[in-house]
């Protein structure tokens, strides 16, 4: 989860590598951007994205902002989750996502727990959602 691998006896399924914060922040860049979302440019019934890193995935959105004349000035992120206990590994988060293009000073993550209720509540997944600014880099 945000580029990190963290240990838990529980694991995401999905066509890439499931990475529920990746997904959101690439997610808001692209409607931001106002081009639709990630499942209209990573499809799922295209195979070049099975196992694909959300790395990767937020890396190309982010150059795409770029060739647009945008650059992610700030992400604000929240996942939904009761257990794994996230705070141990928000600044490796931070680290790795920064790899992905993402200046580190320039991402904020918070978690919470949905309290019991709900399916993050019970176990069975995980939510994240993501808001952010980009600022237009090329003179009007």
């Amino acid at each position: 989860m945000g580029g990190v691998e963290i240990p838990f006896e529980k694991g995401l399924t999905g066509h890439s590598d499931a990475d529920v914060l990746c997904h959101a922040i690439t997610d808001a860049v692209i409607g931001a951007l106002g081009l639709g979302d990630i499942g209209g440019h990573f499809p799922d019934s295209d195979p070049k994205w099975k196992d694909a890193k959300s790395t990767e995935l937020l890396r190309a959105v982010l150059d795409i902002a770029d060739k647009q004349g945008y650059k992610l000035s700030w992400v604000d992120t929240t996942v939904i989750a009761e257990r794994p206990r996230l705070g141990p590994y928000m600044e490796q988060m931070k680290q790795a996502l920064s790899k992905a293009g993402i200046q580190p000073g320039a991402i904020n993550i918070k978690a919470k727990t949905n309290e019991g209720m709900g399916f993050t509540g019970r176990g069975e997944g995980i939510a994240a959602y993501a808001v952010c600014l980009l600022d237009n880099i090329r003179p009007f």
